[in-house]
């Protein structure tokens, strides 16, 4: 803790949060209905960063054992080739009007492509403040959606949120053109709602993976083999992506932003061209050394909901250096690469098994009844006899306590 502190310049007051002492109930009444307890997760700090050329400490909240040392570990190796260099598309949502019973959806597209200034001035009315800072409603786009429910009108209020998820700003200039939209149309305005699926707000990181620190050059011929697997067979590709995911979402939570509507976004941008694939991609540069890149919507936020509500939130995105939501979505975009990294080096190597059940081995012990130094003694002995189960757990714990003669009380 004292040294993110003093690498974030975090104040007393922040500390405090994230060691929880902050974040009670009335807080917690204040962001959902109905509740009745906190439910905490372990915040971890990811080191060995280096994003468009500047060290970045990375928090992340999650309960899985082994993804922050794995992105870690990955992040150390491509530091040696420069680390991560990462951008962002834009800031720009979707919002979507769904117009039904359009007696002639042709024509209507034709109208409301027609009427577009007057239906961007409309949204705009809607959020001054977003204007102000150079943001607001941008373009329309409107296609005609064959269904099983027959032919729809589909307009896309394309909106530029800044620093801000946008989801607020884009579901009330939706609302705000949906009269009017049905007015051009002749048709019938149903869903009014924002889109995950972030076409405009894309993040991109690539990084150079030296081939010795990866263990070799069939090391790194095998990474590439197993990219080509994920990329072309969906059932490897949505543990591959999902691993990615480990790390982007992890951060995401940690910063406050919709995990759900990340996920969303990544999984549905996966299959964009009509099948699921990869995120990222793997090849060999002129040296041999591994070449990765990934590229991954990143619809959040650094200003708004529970960026500025949680007390951690708010911490966590000081000690990522952050000031706008494009420098967080480079950042993400650089963790889920180098988790997925890290995943595969250990699949080709050692397997995945292995690291992540060390890891996991202390949760065994602590299971089984462990406490205090006992965790470790029995998670290694574990490790060491290759079992890491809670009956095998017990059984050491038990000839733990037996030589020293007492229990844990």
């Amino acid at each position: 803790m004292r040294i993110v502190a003093e690498f974030a310049g975090l104040t007393d007051e922040e500390k405090k949060a994230l060691l929880g002492k902050t974040f009670g109930i009335d807080d917690a009444n204040r962001m959902i209905e109905n509740v009745v307890g906190i439910w905490p997760l372990p915040l971890g700090i990811a080191t060995n960063f280096v994003v468009n050329g500047k060290d970045v400490l990375v928090p992340m909240a999650i309960e899985e054992p082994s993804v922050v040392a794995a992105a870690s570990n990955a992040a150390k190796i491509a530091r040696i080739k420069g680390g991560f260099t990462a951008e962002v598309s834009g800031s720009e949502m979707i919002g979507q009007v769904q117009l039904v019973d359009v007696p002639d959806p042709e024509t209507a597209v034709e109208k409301i492509r027609g009427a577009e200034e007057e239906l961007l001035s409309i949204a705009n009315s809607r959020d001054p403040v977003l204007i102000k800072f150079g943001g607001g409603a941008k373009r329309i786009e409107a296609r005609v959606v064959d269904t099983s429910g027959g032919k729809m009108v589909v307009v896309h209020l394309v909106v530029d949120v800044k620093d801000a998820m946008g989801a607020n700003a884009v579901n009330t200039m939706a609302e705000a053109i949906a009269h009017h939209l049905e007015d051009l149309s002749g048709g019938r305005a149903l869903l009014r709602i924002i889109s995950n699926l972030a076409v405009y707000r894309v993040a991109k990181a690539r990084a150079v993976f030296d081939r010795e620190a990866l263990g070799g050059e069939g090391v790194v011929d095998s990474i590439i083999k197993a990219f080509a697997l994920a990329d072309a067979d969906p059932y490897r590709c949505a543990t591959h992506n999902k691993g990615i995911m480990n790390g982007v979402s992890a951060v995401v939570r940690a910063t406050g932003n919709d995990t759900r509507a990340v996920e969303a976004g990544a999984h549905a941008y996966a299959s964009r061209d009509g099948r699921y694939r990869s995120l990222t991609r793997y090849y060999k540069n002129e040296d041999g050394d591994l070449v990765g890149e990934i590229e991954i919507p990143v619809a959040v936020g650094v200003v708004g909901g529970a960026t500025r509500a949680h007390p951690v939130a708010r911490a966590c995105i000081k000690i990522l250096g952050v000031k706008t939501a494009s420098e967080l979505g480079e950042i993400l975009a650089a963790v889920g690469l180098a988790q997925n990294l890290a995943a595969l080096r250990a699949l080709v190597t050692e397997g995945i098994q292995r690291g992540h059940m060390r890891l996991h081995a202390r949760n065994i012990a602590a299971q089984a009844g462990a406490v205090g130094d006992e965790i470790d003694v029995v998670a290694r002995k574990m490790v060491e006899r290759g079992e890491i189960r809670e009956d095998v757990a017990r059984e050491i714990l038990d000839e733990i306590r037996e030589k020293k003669g007492s229990s844990p009380h």
